[in-house]
């Protein structure tokens, strides 16, 4: 059906309620003639009259009366339609489908979920966790969640996280068999854990600054993983050094089951961003979600400053 065919089919119904041309010219913001016009080219397109005409009123023909009560149940569907996409601005609903590395998952998207869904009992989060760089596009998320400088130019990306360091950790019962290394040049002669990525088909490369450059370390050892649950219990187990994110091995650091080697060398990434296509037109039940995880940033940032201030007034 061509747009115009729709648009003078609903004039019609408007005609045909109105049982005038006056009126329904009025409603719809045409003159009465324009629209008599409308009306007989839609009865010559279709091959019959839908309409009897008098000087002083209009009504249906038998052909009108039957397509008007096909019509009726249409439009008002379509109406119905209409008025539940503007209830879905009002309260969001429906799923949100995001695509995430297990940290950002951890650290930033299960914290959280039990607040928004008590907030949004009609929003069903589909998370997908893994280190592949999707296309969100083709893929079909509606989000990603990544570091920013892997964001494509074309995405809208929005900062939700604080810059995050990793760490290079072993258990004790590792070094006391080997000593701890004291350079990046030192890591050829340890057993280090790696990470299978996905994305890259191959270990990841670990990645340190050293006299203000960027250093990658090609690292070798007798157990490869994609999983970083996985590592720390292999650091745990006394396999060999691990590189995670600092708090993936905080409370081991604590309580002296894993120890911190090569600290100096670690450098801070820039923190997540969600990112999707564009701004316009955004689902309701994205924008709350984005609006979520942006909430709890500002948080986190705050109760940062917070805790650094204290630490310098008890200084």
């Amino acid at each position: 059906m061509k747009r115009h065919d729709f648009d003078d089919l609903a004039a019609f119904v408007i005609v045909a309620e109105e049982r005038s041309f006056t009126r329904a010219a009025a409603r719809l913001d045409i003159s009465s003639s324009g629209l008599s016009h409308i009306m007989r080219l839609l009865e010559e397109r279709l091959g019959v009259r839908l309409l009897a005409r008098t000087t002083r009123s209009v009504a249906t023909t038998e052909a009108g009366e039957r397509l008007l009560q096909t019509l009726r149940p249409a439009f008002a569907d379509i109406g119905r339609g209409l008025q539940a996409l503007g209830e879905l601005r009002e309260k969001p609903s429906g799923t949100v489908r995001i695509t995430a590395g297990k940290h950002a998952a951890v650290s930033l998207v299960t914290p959280i979920l039990p607040s928004f869904h008590r907030d949004y009992p009609d929003i069903r989060v589909e998370l997908i966790v893994g280190d592949r760089l999707e296309d969100i596009v083709a893929s079909r998320f509606d989000a990603g969640i990544r570091f920013g400088e892997r964001i494509d130019k074309d995405m809208v990306g929005i900062r939700i996280g604080p810059d995050i360091r990793a760490a290079v950790v072993g258990a004790p019962s590792y070094f006391a068999q080997h000593p701890p290394p004291k350079n990046l040049q030192d890591l050829a002669n340890h057993d280090c854990v790696t990470y299978y990525m996905t994305s890259a088909g191959g270990p990841y490369w670990w990645e340190f600054e050293e006299d203000g450059r960027d250093v990658e370390v090609k690292v070798s050892g007798s157990f490869m993983v994609n999983d970083s649950d996985m590592m720390i219990a292999a650091a745990l187990a006394g396999s060999g050094l691990v590189y995670v994110f600092e708090d993936f091995a905080e409370e081991h650091l604590r309580n002296g089951r894993l120890v911190r080697v090569l600290e100096d060398y670690c450098k801070p990434f820039p923190g997540y961003s969600i990112y999707y296509p564009s701004r316009r037109q955004m689902p309701p039940a994205l924008s709350v979600f984005v609006e979520a995880l942006r909430s709890n940033a500002r948080r986190a940032r705050n109760q940062a400053a917070g805790n650094e201030a204290m630490s310098m007034t008890k200084r």
